[in-house]
């Protein structure tokens, strides 16, 4: 059996400059820490700068020569997103890959500062905003990526994005979850099409860990159900370090072209390495995605600007 791909057979970085969101910890602190091995400059976007500052520290023990650097971004606040991007752009002068991973999955339910459905809000709205704030590093960046992260539980699932946009949500926590990742892979989509539509060297590029041996689930909640289900997850999933395999192919394997859904090759797709996935395809309808990105400018007051 031929070995499947690993963060082994990612490239010489040098010269690139890489933003995790979430990077502290969990499949984000395992991507930046593969990013930084292979001499990426690594940006770590966090909402606790201490938790961000002991990620780096943790990085430069193993890599002493890493060239990583933390800055707040608390992405339940769309003005922290806004200075976060313009305290980016004080420091770098290009950006080459986008890593919009950080999420939450089933808290307690609440609202974002903006009045969002903190799930919506938080895993797609804040990377929407991000993305087109930073949109013209990225497209003045030659070979630039921007990574989206999908979900397994959005699969099959049918969009109702409208719903989602105000902050008196009834519909329930997981399917909330679902449907903010099932944006950011409709995000990824149609982001491609305007890339390749206006031919921007960029690449747009939408991936799913499987199921991760992390604390996202339900983070916040204390609940016996919660702790039961973080228990098994633990037992069906993989490593952080073998979750974040698909996020890091997507942002680094040459020979990705823009517009793949990059997932674990194993049953169900819960663990496995990273392989190119029919299914976005195959559940994509276009003029949801065209309206989805509307909305999306709408709520968050970022106009994209090619």
């Amino acid at each position: 059996m031929t070995r499947g791909w690993t963060k082994r057979d990612i490239g010489d970085l040098t010269g690139k400059v890489a933003i995790v969101t979430g990077g502290n910890s969990g499949i984000g602190y395992e991507t930046s820490l593969a990013l930084a091995e292979n001499y990426a400059t690594v940006v770590l976007a966090v909402r606790n700068m201490n938790k961000g500052h002991e990620a780096v520290d943790k990085i430069r023990s193993e890599f002493p020569n890493a060239d990583v650097h933390v800055l707040k971004l608390d992405l339940n606040d769309l003005e922290s997103v806004k200075e976060f991007s313009e305290e980016f752009r004080k420091k770098f002068r290009s950006l080459s890959i986008l890593i919009n991973n950080a999420g939450v999955m089933k808290p307690p339910r609440r609202e974002t500062k903006d009045g969002f459905e903190s799930q919506f809000g938080i895993n797609y709205l804040g990377h929407f905003a991000l993305t087109g704030l930073l949109l013209d590093l990225i497209t003045k960046t030659p070979d630039s990526r921007v990574i989206s992260l999908g979900s397994l539980t959005a699969h099959n699932l049918k969009p109702e994005f409208s719903q989602f946009s105000g902050s008196k949500s009834k519909t329930s926590l997981l399917k909330s979850y679902a449907q903010s990742k099932l944006a950011c892979m409709y995000f990824a989509k149609e982001l491609q099409y305007r890339f390749r539509s206006r031919n921007i060297d960029a690449k747009s590029i939408a991936c799913h860990p499987g199921i991760a041996q992390t604390y996202l689930f339900g983070k916040g909640s204390r609940t016996l159900k919660t702790r039961l289900t973080r228990a098994s997850l633990k037992i069906i999933g993989q490593s952080a370090e073998t979750a974040a395999y698909p996020i890091l192919y997507a942002a680094t394997e040459y020979s990705i072209r823009g517009g793949e859904y990059i997932g674990p090759d194993g049953r169900k797709g819960i663990k496995g390495y990273p392989t190119e996935l029919e299914l976005l395809d195959q559940q994509f309808v276009e003029n949801v995605s065209s309206n989805l990105w509307i909305l999306s400018e709408k709520l968050t007051g970022i106009t994209y600007k090619f």
